[in-house]
Order: structure tokens, then C-alpha cells, then sequence
């Protein structure tokens, strides 16, 4: 099964888990783009149930075209994030490339039979979803000049957000499934959740957290390509019901960048998860949907 990073167990009670992400820059200013990169790069192990404690740079690096100073910014912010999260750096690699990337590999560690993977939802368990989507489309207008400051300001927060509080919650839970939101979108990796499984998914698409202007920005053409191939590789699995906004389809295909949880819990649990992770200040957490036990394999939006 896919799933977010990989397991190796050491003993009887500890495994580490390991992941590795880097992309070229989705924003203009280097510090936050060294802190999205980092928080991105964590989040696969908070998916899994860990505790990150270890990370490395990857940076690639045009040095004939770029000041030296933009790198040391990309770092400083990733340096951030990482103190936020208690992990220390050991290490990295850099490259002269003629394209800036930047990303990190991470360690972390779980005891073997906590590990959280992102199939084994049952019907009746309800999807809690911890951050709002759209931050393709968004830093797509943010190229094209056409994103506010104030939306800009919003989406680099969220997006440099660690998913740790709402992690260490869920640690303490009983959770049947997580993964979280990145470059498959919302519905991508809601796909990857009933893989394998005998259930399928509804989704109250008025539930779901949506960063304010996606809509407009979407109805504006402002949709990144990633969006298309990923409607075009999961439609199939989808169905939308009728009198739907025109912007849900390719707004929960939208690849996002450093996105939240999606977190499976026994339905009895599920307001209670919510209002601790609430508590934690994690404001835009909410349940979305349920597992249903059909239609089999199929995601309904509603």
C-alpha cells in the first residue's frame, strides 16, 4: 500500500520512520519559503503517528545567478521550524543546480504497534481535516500577481504551520487511519485511503475548510496543472452530486503544499477530537465526512 513515509523496525518497541521532500519555491520570500519546505517536509512522520528527531538539508543551488544570501535565508527559515518542532539538524547536501530546491529528509520514531497508516477506516468513522485547502490555486495567483497581501500572508501562515499539536492529539485517540494533504489534493489522497479496503467515502463539501478566495481565484482560470492530472487520475473514483459550485471539482483536486491532516475516528470520538484539537489552536479543524460502506471504493461529494 502507498503510504506516506517508510517504517523499519529496530526492536520490539521502537521503529523509525523516514521520509524525504524538497520542491522549488511556491512563494517569493526565501525565509518563508525555507519554513514551508521544512514544515512540509515533517509533516509525513506527524501522519504516521512519530515524533520527527532528526533532519538533513537537501538544498540545490544556481550560485552563478543568485545571491548567496537568499540560501542563507531558505535555511534560517527552515532552521525555524525545525527548533518549533524539536529536531535537530545533523547534517544535508547541496548541489550547484540551475534551479533553487530546497526540501529535507527526516527520521523520526514510533513504537511499532502505534504506527497509523492511511487505510483502515470503518464505516461509520468520521474524517476530521486540520488545515483548509487551496494552496495551489493560491500560489498560482500569487505568481500571476493577482493574490492580496492579505490571502498571501494567510496561505504562507498555514502553510508553514507544523501539523505537531494536532499529532500529539491524535496520539492520544483512537485513530484508524491518517495521512495528510499534499500534492495529490484532497481527493487524491482521500483515494489512497479506501485502497485495499472494502469501504467507500461521502464528503460535505460545506464542511470542508477552504481558504477565502480560492473560489474566486479558481473561477478566474487561476488552477495549477497539477489539478487537472490529478482530477484526470482519480475521477473515476469520484462523484459529484448535481448543484454543486462550479469550483468544487478542481478545488479539492488542488495539489496542496504543506496541508493538514485527515484524520479517521470512531464516530463517538469525533466532536470530542475536534474540540481538542480546537483547544490545541488548531482553529480550522473539522469534520468533513464519513466512511461508508458503499458504494464500495467510490468518493461522493455532497
Amino acid at each position: 500500500m502507498p503510504d506516506d513515509a517508510g517504517v523499519y523496525r529496530l526492536t520490539d518497541d521502537l521503529a523509525i520512520i523516514q521520509t524525504v521532500d524538497f520542491f522549488t519555491p511556491i512563494v517569493d520570500d526565501p525565509y518563508s519559503f525555507g519554513k514551508i519546505a521544512a514544515a512540509n517536509a515533517l509533516s509525513d512522520v506527524y501522519a504516521m503517528g512519530g515524533r520527527p528527531i532528526t533532519a538533513m538539508n537537501l538544498v540545490g543551488f544556481p550560485l552563478a545567478t543568485m545571491d548567496i544570501g537568499i540560501l542563507r535565508d531558505i535555511l534560517r527559515g527552515g532552521m525555524d521550524i525545525l527548533k518549533a518542532a524539536g529536531v535537530t539538524l545533523v547534517g544535508g547536501h547541496s548541489i550547484e543546480d540551475a534551479e533553487l530546491k530546497y526540501g529535507l529528509s527526516v527520521t523520526g520514531t514510533v513504537h511499532p504497534q502505534k504506527v497509523i497508516t492511511n487505510v483502515g477506516g470503518r464505516p461509520g468513522d468520521r474524517l476530521i481535516l486540520t488545515k483548509p485547502i487551496g494552496t495551489g490555486i493560491i500560489n498560482t495567483a500569487i505568481k500571476a500577481g493577482q493574490a492580496d497581501d492579505l490571502t498571501i500572508s494567510s496561505v504562507i501562515d498555514k502553510m508553514s504551520e507544523l501539523n505537531r499539536a494536532a499529532a500529539d492529539i491524535m496520539a492520544r485517540n483512537r485513530i484508524h487511519a491518517c495521512t495528510d494533504v499534499t500534492g495529490f489534493g484532497l481527493l487524491g489522497h482521500m483515494a489512497e485511503m479506501m485502497q485495499g479496503g472494502d469501504v467507500g467515502i461521502c464528503i460535505d463539501h460545506t464542511a470542508v475548510p477552504v481558504f477565502a478566495k480560492t473560489p474566486d481565484y479558481a473561477e478566474m482560470g487561476l488552477i495549477p496543472g497539477g489539478a487537472y492530472r490529478n482530477r484526470d487520475y482519480r475521477a473515476h473514483m469520484v462523484d459529484f452530486d448535481t448543484g454543486l459550485p462550479a469550483w468544487v471539482p478542481i478545488v479539492f483536486f488542488d495539489p496542496q503544499t504543506s496541508g493538514g491532516l485527515i484524520i479517521v475516528t470512531p464516530e463517538a470520538d469525533a466532536q470530542g477530537l475536534v474540540q481538542e484539537i480546537h483547544l490545541a489552536g488548531v482553529s480550522d479543524a473539522a469534520i468533513i465526512g464519513e466512511v461508508v460502506d458503499t458504494p464500495k471504493g467510490r468518493i461522493r461529494v455532497i
